[in-house]
């Protein structure tokens, strides 16, 4: 540490009588000297200590410089290894939605064969539901088609209209449409009895009409050829004839009563019933 010192010079006066006839004016002079920085010699241990702060400075810049070096490097690393995993997503996001196009073409694809595969499967079952099978009535130029010639489709069935004469009795005509591996037609819904009505046409009188499926048992239920009860009961209000043993539909009659309980034997047009040879897709 440096001290300041200060210098002055200073003059007494002496203590006496003046003379009386002059009286001199006496002047206290003082004269300042400007300070005078006094160094001294730095001792080991404010070295030693100057030193050691300069080398923490030192330390502490390194570290610094280290510090902000690996900030940066930190965020490097961060935004490079950001960007590959936004890369790595938008790839994986591709690659899943490809696996997903995919997916569902191959279910579409499956799904298609397990409906060929039905297809088939019943193809086979109503050939195998002949005795023989005539090719050329079902697949004319080689090109099958779901009901054989002359017969008329509704839905999931084919329908034979039977106008030739001799006309048959009941009995007659279920062995005439057994003989084409069918049998008389079961009405499951008015829209079949819709359409089996809009194919008839009367003839020869009002009593003659077309043998359906439908017989009476002992027990006075109406039971249908595959052995279910009838529920419709399109019957109709009157009775045209003297028994009531099977069931006939009269042409030209209202939709919902055309059904007349007619005897067995009487000889009648009929309508064959049976499944399609290929179902629609």
């Amino acid at each position: 540490m440096e001290e300041e010192i200060q210098y002055s010079t200073v003059v007494f006066k002496k203590s006496g009588a003046a003379p009386k006839e002059k009286e001199e004016d006496l002047t206290t002079c003082s004269e300042v000297k400007p300070k005078v920085a006094v160094t001294t010699a730095p001792t080991d241990d404010e070295a030693a200590a100057r030193s050691l702060f300069g080398v923490l400075a030192a330390c502490l810049g390194i570290l610094c410089v280290l510090l902000v070096v690996s900030i940066g490097a930190i965020v490097y690393i961060t935004v490079v290894v950001m960007n590959e995993q936004k890369a790595n997503l938008s790839e994986l996001t591709a690659e899943n939605q490809q696996l997903v196009t995919e997916r569902r073409i191959f279910d579409g694809k499956t799904e298609e064969l397990s409906r060929e595969i039905y297809n088939l499967t019943w193809m086979l079952e109503v050939i195998l539901t002949f005795n023989t099978f005539n090719v050329n009535d079902y697949c004319p130029d080689k090109k099958c088609q779901p009901c054989q010639k002359g017969w008329i489709q509704f839905q999931e069935k084919c329908y034979l209209f039977n106008e030739k004469q001799p006309w048959k009795t009941w009995e007659g005509s279920q062995e005439r449409c057994l003989t084409t591996a069918a049998d008389l037609v079961v009405i499951d819904s008015q829209q079949e009895q819709e359409f089996l009505s809009n194919h008839t046409k009367k003839y020869f009188d009002k009593y003659h009409g077309y043998w359906i499926g439908l017989k009476q048992m002992n027990d006075k239920n109406w039971v249908w050829i595959d052995g279910r009860i009838d529920t419709a009961g399109y019957w109709m209000s009157e009775n045209l004839g003297n028994s009531d043993q099977c069931g006939l539909m009269i042409p030209g009659r209202n939709l919902t009563s055309s059904w007349n309980q007619a005897d067995c034997l009487m000889n009648n047009r009929f309508i064959c019933e049976r499944d399609v040879l290929i179902r629609s897709k």
